[in-house]
């Protein structure tokens, strides 16, 4: 009788994955599997990127970037978030040499929410990621998890980031946010 390989998930096994249009993630041993994002998702994150990118251009707050990228913010682990936010620093051709973000958002689906406010949320959180944000497109809201935080901070109509104290603040407009992204009535 032969045995099924039970091996456990590491990076390389997850990067051996075939391209089947699903986004594969690795944390602390266990594999995460989302369908591709739909639309209201890929809008909202469209959107949220309009927002940020010339205020992290303008003051030289590193590269953001909304796509797909396997992240290693933790020897071993894969990461894939829906926005990011990478402090400057030398270029590199790896996604595993790339720095820290500064700045991790997701962008809250029916098939991802359980892991993005659990498994991810305290992974970012220990990892030591600055600021973790959750959008919820339902709920009209920002959650903001900071790594010493054990509950988050919830904003449904403003949400300032000063990643570094030297600069001042970007103030989102929440309501116009979500007006945009088309999630529905106020």
């Amino acid at each position: 009788m032969v045995m099924p390989d039970f091996a456990p998930w590491t990076r390389e096994r997850v990067l051996a994955l075939p391209a089947d249009g699903n986004r594969y993630e690795l944390i602390d041993g266990q594999l995460i599997v989302s369908p591709a994002a739909r639309p209201p998702h890929q809008i909202a994150c469209y959107h949220l990127a309009r927002l940020l990118d010339p205020y992290v251009r303008q003051h030289n707050l590193g590269l953001l970037l909304p796509l797909a990228a396997d992240l290693e913010p933790e020897a071993g682990q894969l990461t894939q978030p829906d926005l990011f936010v990478l402090p400057p620093g030398p270029r590199f051709t790896r996604w595993e040499d790339a720095p820290r973000p500064r700045l991790v958002v997701e962008v809250l689906s029916p098939s991802t929410a359980r892991y993005d406010r659990g498994l991810k949320r305290r992974f970012y959180q220990r990892a030591g990621i600055p600021e973790y944000w959750i959008v919820d497109l339902d709920g009209r809201v920002i959650e903001r998890w900071r790594p010493g935080d054990e509950r988050p901070e919830v904003t449904s109509e403003w949400l300032q980031w000063q990643p570094e104290s030297t600069i001042p603040p970007l103030e989102l407009d929440l309501e116009d946010f979500f007006d945009e992204a088309g999630t529905g009535e106020r």
